[in-house]
């Protein structure tokens, strides 16, 4: 039995490696969720996330053509919706923005001299 792209399905996780978890499926299969496929937010080791024998809802996201499973458990949690169509938030930080604005003026700064400089030299 090959798992069903889309599908949501519970597993258990049998092993970790530094890029990802491998999970065991109730169908018996074993897939991997990739570090980036653990959670939404940045995952620094996985570790930090998962441990063996720990209970698992993932969706399969992919089976390549050597039947190897691709999972995801930030796809199979309910709110979780493509980077695409997650309305972006605007920096707003003043702070930044204050940096930005001094960099923007410097380096605008530099180029006119820059210009100057090689139209110095050509007359």
């Amino acid at each position: 039995m090959s798992a069903e792209i889309g599908a949501i399905v519970p597993g258990t996780v049998v092993r970790i490696a530094p890029y990802g978890a491998f999970i065991k499926l109730e169908s018996g299969e074993t897939g991997l969720v990739h570090i980036s496929e653990i959670d939404r937010n940045y995952v620094r080791s996985v570790e930090e996330h998962l441990r063996i024998d720990d209970a698992v809802t993932v969706k399969v996201v992919g089976v390549k053509e050597d039947g190897k499973i691709d999972l995801s458990i930030k796809q199979a949690a309910s709110d979780w919706q493509p980077e695409a169509s997650r309305p972006r938030r605007a920096a707003k930080d003043p702070e930044f923005e204050q940096k930005l604005k001094r960099f923007m003026r410097s380096s605008e700064e530099r180029l006119v001299d820059v210009k100057r400089q090689r139209e110095g030299r050509r007359g």
